[in-house]
């Protein structure tokens, strides 16, 4: 046997609107958005990658592309301090 579903927005009867806090909308908005790592591409950017695994594929490569051309590996700091003295 369905349920029907009732088109109604009241709460049943054993219900009372007393029995809920006050809702708030986006109570946990900040929260959520500081533990996320969900980055929105520009439209125009989107289009160019089929995928994720596309997007991280290239930036990866430009990672390694500016590390490369910067000469620095993540270790270069500390041998530049040491030589100085």
């Amino acid at each position: 046997m369905k349920r029907i579903k009732s088109k109604s927005d009241e709460l049943r009867a054993e219900y009372k609107r007393s029995d809920f806090k006050k809702l708030e909308r986006g109570k946990y908005f900040k929260r959520i958005r500081a533990r996320s790592n969900v980055v929105v591409l520009d439209p125009e950017v989107a289009a160019v990658f089929p995928n994720s695994l596309a997007v991280n594929e290239t930036l990866q490569s430009l990672v390694k592309l500016a590390v490369s051309a910067s000469g620095r590996t993540s270790g270069s700091n500390r041998r530049l301090r040491t030589a100085r003295g």
